[in-house]
């Protein structure tokens, strides 16, 4: 069986106006150089996971994000960032094949869309229903290997001045994933950088902004000079991840 191929692209802080700035990068040009590189090299996919910030606070940004990923033919997979209204979010991505939250199934995968978005917070949390649904999700589809997606970074970035928006309640989430042996990684947003690590088996991983990325290890908020980026994944029968980040000059 061919490996299931996903993408990811996250944090691309879209504004109604397509010239747009964060950090001195056009949002939107950027989006679009990171998608046509995708297909380029890595497509077909089954599904993009859309890790949050799909806008910078500008609710006229999801039209863009609409209008930009339902022309691709495949499901994009949403979750709120802190810079999103998730009302206006669900107001506008509904319907295929946009899915926002829930569980998404593949043969042999599923993985599981979390909304740490806390209002009026950097920082996020997952609610006590989230918890309880990521619980449900991971027991319902224990014969299924597991991805497990939110926004906000679970574990230290070694980074002080990002660490301290992170997830807030990042050992109750943990708790939760210790109690299946079915998951195989955790994938966020939010950190402008990609990492890749390990707690207990799982893969852990974050992928840089298709627009402006944070200089990793810095304790001091700083801008990092390297371009846009996306992280696509290749997911095995056997539950094996083949992964990198893809940076677009």
């Amino acid at each position: 069986m061919k490996p299931l191929r996903l993408i990811q692209f996250t944090d691309p802080h879209l504004y109604g106006d397509e010239q747009g700035q964060l950090r001195g990068v056009a949002t939107y040009p950027a989006l679009l150089a990171a998608i046509e590189h995708a297909r380029a090299h890595h497509w077909p996919c089954e599904g993009i996971l859309a890790t949050g910030d799909l806008v910078q606070d500008d609710p006229a940004g999801y039209a863009r994000f609409r209008n930009t990923f339902a022309e691709l033919g495949v499901p994009v997979y949403c979750i709120p960032g802190n810079h999103d209204d998730p009302a206006a979010m669900l107001q506008t991505l509904q319907g295929p094949p946009f899915q926002l939250g829930g569980v998404a199934r593949w043969p042999g995968w599923f993985a599981v869309m979390l909304d740490s978005y806390l209002a009026r917070s950097a920082s996020g949390q997952l609610s006590p229903e989230s918890l309880q649904a990521l619980d449900e999700a991971l027991r319902a589809n224990a014969h299924l290997h597991g991805l497990v997606c939110l926004h906000h970074h679970p574990v230290s970035m070694g980074s002080e001045w990002l660490d301290r928006v992170g997830l807030k309640n990042a050992d109750e989430f943990f708790a939760v994933l210790d109690h299946h042996s079915n998951v195989r990684a955790v994938l966020w947003g939010h950190v402008h950088q990609a990492h890749d690590g390990m707690r207990k088996g799982v893969r852990l991983m974050s992928a840089p902004s298709t627009c402006a990325q944070f200089l990793p290890s810095s304790d001091a908020f700083a801008i990092d000079r390297r371009p846009p980026g996306y992280r696509w994944l290749e997911l095995g029968a056997d539950g094996s991840i083949n992964t990198a980040v893809e940076w677009v000059e």
